[in-house]
């Protein structure tokens, strides 16, 4: 089989699911393992899907952006994983800054309670306050979809703050591209709450590898990134680039 019919041939399974088995595409295409993952890896270079963990699965939209009550309700033991491990991280007496994403909402019940929070998530503040930490929510419109408070009030606000660390969410990792999600304003906060922090962590499981979102947070190197699992070749991609731990239950 020419290589363009395989890749025709690969394309045509995603669109019928969003995720393919790399089994399944060595038995549709009667192909070996590593021929697959060859097509697989070129067809990630040109931005027609991107490989996870066992295979490969459709590229979301740039603007894509599901609701905090969906993105509650997606791949919650791995979220709930990562958060813990992150929880660890921060030391008594810390201030942190936590931001609205659905990943980073999960650690508030392993956070310790001396510590100072500042967040820019409506949703996190009432169990923050039921954890007795002390905590201050910024300024700010909100946001529907994702319950963010985001703008010039906003970022008025943070600007006030500085942060041991800072602990948020994205739609997208790319090795070239770096950290990215679909609202440019949301993006322009977690920019701030980066350069306000000494040290910067992205909560990301394995869905929000090779993702491009529509608007630019930071390059790699500007923060650390926790995920649940990768595949090998994936991880290698980003190792070079910035600190990468995979947390294993």
């Amino acid at each position: 089989m020419l290589e363009t019919e395989r890749h025709q041939m690969i394309l045509h399974a995603l669109k019928q699911k969003n995720t393919v088995k790399l089994q399944e595409l060595v038995e549709l295409t009667n192909s070996s393992e590593s021929t697959i993952r060859r097509d697989l890896t070129q067809l990630e270079n040109r931005k027609f899907l991107k490989r996870v963990h066992g295979g490969a699965a459709r590229l979301q939209g740039k603007l894509q952006e599901p609701s905090m009550i969906e993105k509650s309700s997606k791949n919650l033991q791995a979220k709930q994983q990562i958060a813990k491990y992150a929880a660890n991280l921060i030391e008594e007496g810390d201030s942190i800054y936590l931001d609205a994403g659905s990943t980073v909402f999960e650690m508030i019940s392993f956070l310790p309670a001396n510590i100072v929070v500042v967040t820019n998530g409506l949703m996190h503040a009432n169990q923050l306050l039921d954890q007795n930490i002390k905590t201050f929510l910024i300024g700010g419109s909100l946001k529907p979809t994702t319950k963010a408070m985001i703008g010039r009030g906003a970022l008025d606000s943070l600007e006030q703050y500085r942060f041991d660390k800072c602990f948020m969410g994205v739609n997208g990792i790319h090795p070239e591209f770096g950290y990215t999600t679909p609202d440019p304003e949301e993006a322009i906060i977690k920019q701030l709450a980066i350069s306000l922090s000494r040290e910067a962590f992205i909560l990301a499981d394995e869905s929000k590898f090779s993702e491009i979102a529509f608007a630019k947070i930071a390059d790699l190197h500007a923060a650390a990134i926790l995920t649940n699992e990768l595949d090998p070749d994936i991880e290698e991609q980003y190792n070079s680039k910035t600190k990468i731990k995979v947390v294993t239950s």
